[in-house]
């Protein structure tokens, strides 16, 4: 993954990932998400989405009206 994307939302849940994920896409934001789950105990770790650094105040706004 290139230098310039930061991590905008985390989650255990991976539809919620998903959801971030369209509803960015949506806004015209580009997002990846990254599942760092252990593969063999899936209860630690997070899912990650990640944007663009430029669109990270953006994207964390639209991700607050998301959560609210």
């Amino acid at each position: 993954m290139e230098e310039n994307w930061v991590s905008v939302f985390s989650t255990r849940q991976a539809y919620m990932a998903e959801i971030v994920k369209q509803v960015l896409q949506q806004n015209n934001i580009i997002s990846v998400i990254i599942n760092k789950r252990d593969s063999i105990y899936n209860t630690i770790g997070d899912i990650e989405v990640y944007v663009d650094r430029d669109k990270l105040i953006k994207a964390k706004s639209i991700i607050e009206t998301i959560e609210n």
